[in-house]
């Protein structure tokens, strides 16, 4: 399957050069598009260095924005299908073929952390049961971990989800209009790793995500 690798990034100068090249193992480095969300210490230089595709935003838009600008350079290449991977080197690589493996029969592949770990944050491990409580109840799908950044989807389904969201809220709008439009998915385990223990979705954002899934509900 012809798939292309989506990586929004903020300010992760000293991270993207080795999350990229540990994931042009897996896929050409022309299938890996970086997308430079307004950064202020040259991420985007350092992105560029190892050949890869490299979108800019001369402003912060957000996580929402920048996946969905990666999305449409991709989607105009022709591609397949898409997998969206953090840029801070949470995500690991290896999980790559097992992801697109997946994809084999399903419309979307989610991916869970294991909460039971002690390196996630317990404000993390809280918030983000929280919201996959609520997304329950809401939208009636189980997804286990809603808020993990590391997901793939097919064209069709990227086609049909019409992805508006800018902010962290993201995740949880690609959840929510999976179980809307009853798209088929499916979840497996993957390994984090946790260099910054308050990088990521704030007590605000998550406030504001669950604000935005009532909202989903009312207007839909």
């Amino acid at each position: 399957m012809n798939f292309y690798i989506i990586i929004p990034a903020h300010n992760e100068g000293k991270n993207i050069g080795r999350v990229i090249e540990r994931t042009k193992k897996f896929v050409p480095g022309n299938r890996i598009v970086v997308v430079d969300d307004g950064s202020r210490d040259g991420t985007a230089a350092e992105a560029k260095r190892h050949n890869v595709a490299v979108l800019r935003h001369q402003i912060n838009l957000g996580k929402g924005a920048a996946l969905r600008t990666g999305c449409q350079y991709a989607y105009a290449k022709g591609a397949e299908a898409l997998v969206f991977m953090d840029s801070d080197g949470q995500h690991d690589p290896e999980d790559l073929p097992r992801i697109v493996a997946a994809l084999a029969g399903n419309d979307i592949v989610f991916t869970y952390r294991d909460r039971r770990s002690q390196h996630m944050p317990f404000v993390k491990k809280f918030g983000n049961a929280f919201i996959d409580l609520v997304m329950k109840l809401l939208f009636h799908i189980n997804v286990t971990d809603t808020q993990c950044g590391y997901k793939a989807m097919t064209r069709a389904a990227y086609e049909k989800l019409g992805l508006m969201s800018n902010d962290y809220s993201i995740e949880s709008e690609i959840a929510a209009k999976t179980g809307k439009y009853r798209l088929k998915f499916t979840q497996l385990l993957i390994r984090t790793f946790y260099s910054d223990r308050y990088k990521g979705t704030t007590v605000f954002d998550g406030i504001n995500i669950v604000l935005k899934m009532l909202w989903w509900k009312i207007a839909r």
